[in-house]
């Protein structure tokens, strides 16, 4: 592990010397990769400091047991030799997690689509719920959640909505939420008591920028048209909102958030630009996934990953066999022990095919 650490070290001084070049800080997108690098680096250094730290106490509290001239030392230098052999193993732990090698995209905003699918109405108001979990939790992380596109339910909720999500990594830990929720629950619309099985898809795309994706303008269709549902005088009466199609892929974004219209086509190429890099993206998770035989984020989005049942109070995840009776909170953003979970799953994958290096 200490030569990992070593060549983990030296790594991170280039690119502290790399981050202050003239010529890198004007390449915008090297620029960016190498800061994120620079972080990353920085906290495995960090524990690599402390491990070092601690192999040295042990070094030199070995030195004062067998010089054994002072009883007193001696007793405190066997303690400390106990807590350094305590600390070690977990943080040897901590420092191969921290050296599984990080996706790219992890740090990345994210825009978040939410479909609803099977179940009519109730289908829609699960969509609703969805987004309120969702914005729940963003809103307890500190992320900012703006909403691009929406589409409303007959009965309440969203037929679909898309919302972006800003923050520190974000898509590295909203990614897990990909793939169809399912709810079992006696349906507002429902006279007669019966359970209902409804579902919704989410959709995470992680947040191109333009040096990630270049379109070219004659390849996008770019139509304008009235704004609809609540917003104010400006819906129905000025063509603020933007639809953009892209020709050779036949994918569609638009934005009716905004008042501005410059600002609902600028939301929309934003959107765009996501959905054409996760299409490349989606592509490379699929034979990643197959390579390792992940069930944690394939990135298939037909697969059925969480059953949210009201009669029970529980919330499944069928990726990892997790149950939780804990349904009320969960369904106020309370995510985080789930996406704990996952995580740890997909670094345990991650470490077995790493072993062999450790």
């Amino acid at each position: 592990m200490l030569d990992k650490l070593r060549i983990v070290k030296q790594r991170y001084d280039e690119v502290s010397d790399l981050i202050i070049q003239p010529d890198i800080i004007m390449d915008q997108k090297r620029y960016v990769q190498l800061s994120k690098e620079y972080k990353d680096l920085g906290s495995v250094v960090e524990k690599g400091n402390e491990y070092q730290s601690l192999l040295n106490n042990i070094d030199e509290a070995k030195e004062i047991i067998s010089d054994g001239s002072d009883a007193e030392m001696t007793e405190m230098a066997k303690m400390e030799i106990d807590e350094a052999n305590t600390r070690i193993p977990q943080l040897e732990e901590e420092i191969k997690v921290l050296l599984i090698p990080k996706d790219p995209e992890d740090s990345k905003n994210a825009v978040v689509e939410l479909r609803a699918g099977t179940g009519g109405d109730e289908a829609s108001i699960f969509a609703g719920d969805l987004f309120r979990m969702y914005s729940k939790y963003c809103e307890s992380k500190g992320w900012k959640v703006s909403t691009v596109d929406y589409s409303e339910g007959t009965n309440g909720g969203f037929k679909e909505i898309q919302f972006e999500v800003t923050g520190n990594d974000v898509y590295g830990i909203l990614k897990f939420e990909a793939g169809v929720h399912r709810v079992q629950r006696v349906p507002q619309t429902e006279t007669q008591g019966r359970v209902h099985t409804s579902a919704a898809t989410c959709m995470v795309f992680p947040e191109a920028e333009e040096f990630d994706v270049e379109i070219n303008p004659k390849d996008v269709r770019i139509d304008f048209f009235c704004s609809s549902g609540p917003g104010g005088q400006s819906v129905n009466t000025t063509y603020s909102a933007v639809r953009l199609t892209h020709l050779p892929t036949g994918l569609v974004a638009q934005c009716q958030d905004q008042k501005s219209q410059h600002k609902n086509k600028e939301k929309a190429f934003k959107v765009l630009r996501s959905r054409l890099y996760d299409m490349e993206l989606a592509k490379k998770n699929a034979e990643d996934a197959l390579k390792r035989g992940s069930m944690v984020s394939s990135g298939d989005r037909s697969a059925k990953i969480r059953t949210y049942n009201y009669a029970q109070g529980r919330v499944t995840d069928h990726r990892i066999g997790l149950s939780l009776y804990d349904l009320p909170n969960i369904l106020n953003g309370d995510i985080q022990r789930i996406i704990d979970e996952l995580m740890m799953a997909e670094n345990t994958e991650k470490l077995k095919s790493l072993s062999d290096g450790f």
